[in-house]
């Protein structure tokens, strides 16, 4: 499990997929959301604007981020 370290209290979730580098653009990170392919806390998230808050676990694929 990688770690993300955010310094506001939240982030949303297709610019945390930027920062992670889980997607190399807004619109990867817009389709990768949409089509069902991100977890956050171990759900199916289809909402790129979701707030991410510390401590939340997403997965991406074959890559798991915790948020600190």
């Amino acid at each position: 499990m990688e770690t993300i370290e955010i310094k506001t209290e939240s982030i949303q979730l297709d610019q945390l997929l930027k920062w992670a580098s889980a997607a190399a653009t807004g619109g990867e990170a817009k389709h990768l959301i949409q089509s069902g392919q991100v977890l956050l806390n171990g759900t199916v998230e289809t909402r790129r604007s979701k707030k991410v808050h510390r401590n939340d676990i997403v997965t991406v694929g074959n890559r798991t981020f915790k948020v600190i």
